[in-house]
């Protein structure tokens, strides 16, 4: 028996064995993949693709660049960062299978799959060699990870020097009353959403609660810079709903 036997994490609101996590959010994942897309531009009413373009203007992709975007699930960071670019390489990595395929599908759709490709892996242990890109992305899949230090230890493994981290996450709203009017929308309407649209209120009820136990900027810039990164930053995005965090392997 290994010291890990005994920890727990959080599995939204509810603390589980850390090996069960990973299968957890694999089965949440495979039940939403179908209609993640569409999930993601109700529940918040299309901003998140203001996000993405906001952390796109941030990075500035440059031709030749070569981008592993972990947790990218069905591709929406990866083709930003393809159009961006003009000419470059992407590596999408995720848990979930079921959401490689609908990437996979829109890669197809969009005649961009020569410039992509598709892996299955946990962002714990990333199955590439050391320095091997130049961008690490990961966007609101970070807090779905079990042990999210050792995703950020990885991210600077496979970078190379000079390469750059970009952590896309929801976050903290400094203003508390601003923070319980939008866990009230958070807690009463999303999962309520998710059995409309996606017949799946429970897979949302999860996002909810794991948006909720995660860390706050300040806290996960420290662990960001305890893997190693340097020139770390962050920005809030729509007063904190979101954050962006910044950092050189230099």
């Amino acid at each position: 028996m290994t010291d890990r036997d005994d920890k727990t994490t959080h599995f939204g609101f509810e603390d589980v064995p850390e090996g069960e996590k990973a299968g957890r959010v694999r089965v949440v994942f495979s039940s939403v993949a179908g209609k993640y897309d569409v999930m993601n531009d109700v529940m918040s009413a299309g901003i998140h693709r203001v996000w993405k373009d906001a952390m796109m203007d941030w990075l500035a992709p440059r031709a030749g660049q070569k981008l592993l975007d972990v947790a990218g699930g069905t591709g929406d960071i990866a083709f930003r960062f393809l159009k961006r670019a003009g000419e470059g390489h992407a590596t999408v990595l995720d848990l979930t299978e079921a959401m490689l395929v609908e990437g996979r599908q829109r890669a197809e759709a969009l005649q961009m799959h020569d410039q992509l490709d598709w892996v299955t892996g946990d962002a714990m242990a990333l199955p590439f060699a050391d320095n091997s890109f130049d961008v690490y992305t990961i966007s609101f899949g970070i807090r779905n990870v079990t042990r999210p230090q050792e995703a950020l230890n990885e991210a600077f493994r496979v970078l190379k020097p000079g390469g750059r981290l970009m952590v896309l996450e929801f976050s903290q709203l400094p203003n508390p009353a601003m923070q319980k009017a939008y866990d009230l929308y958070s807690f009463n309407v999303i999962p309520r959403m998710g059995q409309m649209i996606a017949g799946d209120r429970d897979s949302y009820q999860y996002l909810v609660e794991s948006i909720r136990r995660f860390p706050d900027q300040e806290t996960f810039l420290q662990m960001v810079r305890s893997a190693g990164f340097e020139q770390t930053k962050y920005r809030n995005l729509s007063m904190g709903v979101a954050c962006l965090h910044s950092g050189w392997k230099l």
